[in-house]
């Protein structure tokens, strides 16, 4: 019997308690039925929702969750699940909360004592407050990436990735990650077949591997230098033109070194490479909102050569456009005008 411990606390997403858990009941009777064809007896899932006092907790939609017992690192167990906080300001939660001490030494002493670890989302960066991430590949929410490799510079960050494993830590990206991240619990204690079984039955995609086609590009203009607004300023209002960094440099009236330092102090990115993710984000807009050619977005936003424009939007996002416009397009597929 496999044992697996879902820790909670105030401020978690109520689906990722509830969706793991139903994700390990379909394994339990999958495999049962499983076990009754083949004779063969099935791998049976258990588990216990558990919090720092034993009293129930409240998640960030105001819901009350109730609890099977205390959080005890002394308690076997074969995996620990750790839910996700709803969090905008992770700086908060963690410098705020005076029982992270509590759950973070709970994770090492299972972690040493064999336990498979696995979080999601903002979940990792407990994970990471405890040290178990340095030194390993991890993953996080892509909205979070930035925040997290400044905070834990020792973490091998796979962006990216949906779900990364690694020495009994198993991580999972974005919020609804906890789907892929329960069914790569029940492959690591029941198996491939059991896992696929149940990924089928439930419609969980375990062929999503990347969070690249959701990730946005750039953050707002979150920085205080003048000067690199206006060149961001210049580069939306010109987006159809070509660019060449001197051009935009005398418009400035800067030197070309000057305007990437300075672009590179306020934004992490040379401006070339935020011109092109400017330029790919404004087309995965064009893309979601309306039936519209390929060719069209590209000349729209600077690019003449749809063959260079396919291929710089496959590398930033992981799919081609037209994958992107069939995936996330807001009307139906039949629509959508594809090249």
């Amino acid at each position: 019997m496999t044992m697996i411990r879902i820790w909670v606390y105030d401020g978690i997403l109520a689906s990722g308690v509830a969706g793991p858990i139903d994700i390990f009941s379909a394994a339990n009777h999958l495999g049962a039925r499983e076990g009754s064809d083949s004779r063969q007896s099935a791998p049976k899932f258990t588990w216990r929702v558990e919090s720092l006092d034993g009293g129930s907790v409240k998640a960030a939609s105001g819901q009350s969750i109730s609890v099977d017992g205390k959080i005890d690192p002394r308690k076997p167990a074969d995996a620990i699940l750790v839910t996700a906080p709803f969090f905008a300001n992770m700086e908060k939660l963690i410098d705020g909360w005076k029982e992270i001490g509590a759950l973070t030494s709970a994770l090492r002493r299972q972690h040493e004592a064999g336990a498979v670890l696995a979080a999601y989302c903002t979940g990792n960066y407990l994970l990471a407050e405890a040290g178990l991430l340095d030194g390993r590949g991890a993953t996080t929410h892509w909205a979070s990436v930035a925040d997290f490799a400044r905070r834990y510079p020792r973490v091998a960050l796979r962006a990216s990735e949906v779900v990364t494993a690694q020495d009994r830590i198993v991580s999972g990206g974005s919020v609804t990650s906890y789907l892929n991240l329960g069914v790569r619990l029940v492959e690591m204690f029941g198996g491939e077949r059991l896992a696929g079984l149940t990924a089928k039955a439930l419609l969980i995609d375990m062929n999503r591997t990347s969070q690249a086609p959701y990730t946005k590009l750039l953050d707002e203009h979150g920085h205080t230098d003048p000067l690199v607004a206006r060149a961001q300023r210049r580069m939306e209002a010109t987006l159809q033109n070509g660019f060449r960094l001197s051009e935009l440099a005398q418009w400035l009236a800067v030197s070309e070194r000057t305007l990437n330092r300075r672009f590179k102090l306020a934004m992490g990115l040379a401006p070339l490479e935020y011109l092109q993710n400017l330029r790919i984000e404004v087309a995965k807009q064009l893309l979601e909102s309306r039936p519209i050619r390929l060719e069209m977005v590209s000349q729209r936003v600077g690019y003449a050569d749809l063959s260079t424009f396919r291929q710089l939007f496959k590398r930033k996002t992981g799919l081609s456009p037209s994958e992107y416009q069939m995936r996330f397009a807001g009307g139906s597929s039949t629509d959508i005008q594809r090249n």
